[in-house]
């Protein structure tokens, strides 16, 4: 009866241990079933540089202003585009939460680039070097604060020229200054926006 008991132990020993080799070397499918081990995606992953800015210093009561999602991509890396075009590949898609009746419109998404990889038998469409996400904010002519934060969720998924990486999401905040309709306003990011540095003049009652 020990014996049975003992080769009963090693049974479950032996299972668990090739559970966990089988998750210690378990792959990543990219966008058409190439793979990367898993801990090696951890440092192969790209690291964004993703940051909001808006075309003007602060955002008046009762106006739209233009404003944009930037996501610097490294060199050598790209990320999906929103409409990828290959069937696995995990689109780029953005959003925005805004408070307290702050509207903000539709995301126009940059346009891609083509590419065929070595690890997809389809051509993608992807991001490459630096991706700007445009998109326009108004403000309530009746907004009390004089600032805002929008909360930014941005879900994408990167890859090399050899494989891709698990979707990841991006979570991050911008802070918005709201000043009155009456209020001169300095134009800002002029190499994103355009419009070098002007003035919006206040609103006339």
């Amino acid at each position: 009866m020990k014996i049975f008991l003992l080769s009963r132990q090693n049974f479950k020993l032996t299972r668990a241990l090739a559970l966990v080799l089988l998750a210690a070397t378990s792959f990543i499918v990219p966008a058409n079933l190439s793979a990367t081990p898993a801990p090696v995606a951890a440092m192969l992953q790209a690291n964004l540089n993703i940051n909001g800015l808006f075309a003007m210093e602060k955002a008046q009561r009762g106006r739209t202003m233009q404003a944009a999602i930037v996501v610097e991509i490294p060199d050598g890396y790209h990320v999906n585009a929103n409409r990828p075009l290959g069937k696995y590949a995990v689109p780029t898609i953005l959003k925005i939460e805004a408070p307290g009746g702050i509207k903000i419109s539709p995301i126009v998404y940059p346009r891609a680039t083509v590419h065929r990889f070595s690890f997809s038998e389809e051509k993608l469409a992807v991001y490459e070097n630096r991706a700007v996400m445009r998109f326009n904010v108004t403000v309530p002519a009746n907004y009390k604060a004089n600032d805002a934060e929008l909360r930014v969720h941005f879900r994408y998924q990167s890859c090399n020229n050899e494989a891709c990486f698990p979707p990841a999401t991006r979570d991050i905040t911008v802070p918005l200054q709201i000043a009155s309709a009456s209020e001169n306003v300095k134009r800002t990011n002029s190499a994103i926006f355009g419009g070098g540095s002007s003035t919006r003049r206040a609103r006339r009652k």
